[in-house]
Formats: C-alpha cells, structure tokens, sequence
C-alpha cells in the first residue's frame, strides 16, 4: 500500500481502493465526494493505479522525469485534488534571470512565425502565428489545440480565465474572443459613439497586461486600445463577463506623435491607474510618450513626451525607445535608444524629471535602438543587438546566486527618495549562439518561464531557471575533511 500526504497538512488519512492496489492519502488533499465518505473500508476508484502511482512519485521527487506524459498526469490529478500539487512539482523553479537559459524551443505545428504571446501565471501559453493560427499549450507545455480564427493576423492577445483568449488585429476591426478549448469563436466587441459616425471599424492596437495576482480573478476589467481609420483613439474598458464597454479613457485625435494610439497599457488596480505609452521611431530617431490615468475620472495625473514637451526627461536627445511598469515594485522602466541605459521612476513620487539612470557598460554601448523591455517578477530584461540583459536590485538576489559568474557594475546612485535601493545589477544571460539567432521581438513572462521570439526566426523559445541555480559547488579535498 502506497502513503502520502501529497505535500499538505497532515491530518486525517483515507484509504482508496484505486484499482485494485490500496493506496493512502490526507482527506483535506481529496475530492468532497472521497474525503466525507463514512465508510470505515477503503474506498474504490475506478481508475488506474499506475496513473496515481506516478503522480505521487512525481509529487515526492519533482527533478525525476514523470513516467507518463504530464498532460495524463494533470488530468488524473483533478479525480483526487492533486492538480495544484502535482503542477508545482512538474513547474520549473523560480525564474531567477540571473541564471536563466533556454531550455526549449515550441514550434506550432504550421505557419511558426509567431506574432503574438500572452502566457499565463500557472506557465500555459497562447500563441498566436502565421495568418492568424491560435496554438493553446498546458502549463506543463503540452500541445493542447491549433485553430485557424477569422482575422488574418493576430497583433495583440491576452488568455482570460476559464479557457479563453481576446486576441486583436491591426489589420482587421473589433476585439475578439476565442474558446481555446474547443477552437471557435464566442463573441465580438467594437468601438462605436452614436454622436460621432467616423468611429467606426476600430482596430486593437494594445490589450492591458494583466498582472499574476490578478491573473486568475475572472472580475479584472479588460482594458484595450482602439484605433479608427482616420486615427482617433481611446482606451475602452470592458466588462469581463458581459462583454459591454463600461468607461472611455484617453479619447484622443491621433493627429500628431503625442496623441497617437498607445501601444502599450498596463492597469494598475491597486493604485486605481492605467499606464499608457507610445512610441514610433523613423528617419529622426524615436519619439513617444507616456501617460498614466485616473481609471474612476478618468484624467491624466500625470504624462511625459520624449523628446521635449512638460516633464521632459534630463537625457534630451536620448529618448526611450520602450517602456514597461513593474507592478509589484511600482516602478517604471525605460531603455534610452541611443545611449542605452536605463532609466527607473517610483510611481509614487513622479515629477517633471523623476528618472535615475544605470549604464550597461561596454556591451549595451551600442545603444537602445530596437530594445525590447519588459518587467517580470521584480526584474527587467532588456533586449539589446548582442543580447539579453537581465537588471535586478541587490535585495532580489541575495538568495544564494552571488557566486554565479557574472558581470557586476557600479551604478549612479538613485536619490530619488521615492525608490528605497540606491544599487542595481545587471548580467547578460544569454550564450552567444543564442545571441546568433537574432534580435529579440517580443518577451512576456508567465509562471517561472520567460517566453522570447526573435525576428524573422520561427517558434518560441522558453526560458527557465536551471535545478542548480544557486547551487555551491564542493572540492574533493574539502568533502573528505
């Protein structure tokens, strides 16, 4: 008889009857319909004991490969209460950019050129390719469905819980919803005012990040930018169950670069903001802006353009060529196209120039110009045209990653007493036959994974943190000491 107490609190202990083979699990780990059964006799389950057999094996030694496929194994796990257990052994260990490296490559079964991602906080991944293909993978990245939609080329994409996908297109109008389960579409949304006819067959331009603790909450508003053919843009806010547009923000004309349609928006609901920023880059270099808002007014509290206008940054002629929020830390990062470097404000104490900046070092001396930033899990990695550059501050890696070999530099000091550290670090992680493969397109993170596509390259590449990372190593001579 097999025992097990599948990771949770001890406590009462049931018998089951799986198959024919006894095994014994805590009841708070079971099914109501198991855990309350009064009968004093082992219960039987009608299933496969081999499956649970390997799902408690893969519980108690995660770092050993499963002896069933982990799709099988996630699916058996939910007839005992053991998804949430089995899915944390099976995951990889908490993504440390430090000491991440690419661990594979998913390659969509046609059409891999990716041109969109919007992973999830349990690691699933929705992908969208080619003419607009939509490939859905588990959390243990198993194949799950590969459908074709309606638009031709899917540019923004975000998965909303349960098993559903809003996916835009800037070449196609309206925001779309997608059942990934079962690969058809379920509804539309468009952007209309009765009072003004020009609005009218809106493309998304952007879909609102939703952070990982508001990953799974089915009430979190979907916020995305549209955009008319003559350019008038705003920030429509949607009701996630009904689907009805329920706030307008940021109505803009979209006649000149500062009020264009926003590329990026970010919510951040506890704050009550919404960030927003756009960038374009031509002949004179890159020019763009960022806002955030007050999502129950609706008006700006605070806004910058680069380069010049109210607020300008210190750096005049180096202005970002892209930006991200970290949501935990609040805090907002940028990367500086020309010199590279980059700039940090704290949300809470934004002025007319609230930016310190770090410099990257000989490396990233090739400036910024096609950078692509994105912050995840308290770091920011940066694309740069030799690599993938990783920043932290000091208090997130001193959990025992310091011997790890790596490029450390000193930094301005930030005196903005609205952010606590005054140091950063940064180390490229990436091997030069990564590097090879080209420059970086686009980076999202999702679970302890970071998902990347390089330009003109096919499928996406997963990036995680090794089972050793952190590990010390031991001399011969010292072990026999």
């Amino acid at each position: 008889m097999e025992a097990a107490g599948a990771g949770g609190r001890r406590g009462t202990v049931k018998q089951l009857n799986v198959g024919g083979k006894l095994f014994a699990l805590e009841a708070s780990s079971l099914p109501i319909s198991l855990s309350l059964s009064p009968s004093p006799n082992p219960i039987f389950v009608d299933r496969d004991p081999a499956l649970l057999s390997a799902i408690l094996s893969a519980i108690r030694a995660p770092s050993a490969a499963p002896a069933f496929p982990a799709g099988v194994l996630l699916d058996e796990a939910h007839s005992y209460g053991l998804q949430d257990q089995l899915l944390a052994a099976l995951s990889p260990p908490p993504l440390l950019g430090f000491s991440a490296s690419r661990a594979s490559t998913l390659s969509p079964p046609s059409e891999p050129f990716p041109t969109a991602l919007a992973p999830r906080h349990d690691g699933s991944l929705c992908l969208a390719h080619g003419a607009g293909l939509l490939t859905h993978y588990s959390p243990a990245l198993e194949h799950l469905t590969t459908f074709r939609t309606h638009l031709h080329r899917i540019t923004s994409l975000r998965q909303l819980p349960p098993g559903l996908a809003v996916a835009g297109s800037s070449l196609s109008p309206g925001l779309h919803v997608y059942d990934l389960l079962k690969g058809r579409h379920v509804a539309s949304v468009q952007w209309s005012d009765p009072t003004d006819l020009r609005v009218q067959k809106a493309k998304v331009i952007a879909i609102a990040a939703r952070p990982a603790a508001d990953a799974a909450d089915k009430n979190s508003p979907i916020l995305a930018t549209f955009e008319c053919p003559h350019r008038e843009n705003c920030i429509l806010v949607f009701d996630p169950v009904t689907l009805k547009p329920i706030q307008e923000i940021g109505r803009q004309t979209g006649s000149a670069a500062k009020s264009s349609a926003p590329g990026r928006v970010v919510h951040l609901q506890e704050l009550g903001l919404v960030f927003a920023a756009s960038v374009s880059s031509g002949a004179f270099g890159y020019s763009g802006y960022m806002r955030l808002w007050d999502i129950r007014s609706g008006d700006v509290v605070w806004e910058t353009s680069e380069p010049g206008g109210v607020g300008r940054s210190s750096r005049f002629g180096d202005p970002f060529a892209d930006v991200d929020v970290d949501v935990k830390q609040q805090i907002l990062y940028k990367v500086c196209s020309k010199s590279g470097d980059i700039g940090a404000a704290d949300l809470r104490c934004l002025g007319k120039d609230p930016w310190v900046y770090m410099s990257s070092g000989p490396r990233g001396s090739g400036g910024g110009h096609g950078s692509v930033l994105h912050c995840y899990k308290s770091q920011v990695f940066v694309s740069r045209k030799d690599g993938l550059e990783v920043w932290s501050r000091l208090e997130e890696q001193s959990n025992g990653t310091a011997n790890l070999a790596e490029q450390t530099r000193a930094k301005e000091n930030i005196n903005n007493e609205g952010i606590n550290e005054n140091c950063f670090r940064s180390c490229y992680v990436d091997t030069e036959e990564d590097a090879d493969r080209g420059m970086i397109h686009i980076m999202e993170g999702g679970g302890d994974r970071l998902f990347v596509t390089r330009e003109e390259m096919q499928g996406v590449e997963v990036w995680e943190t090794s089972q050793l990372a952190g590990a010390i190593s031991l001399s011969l001579s010292s072990l026999l000491v």
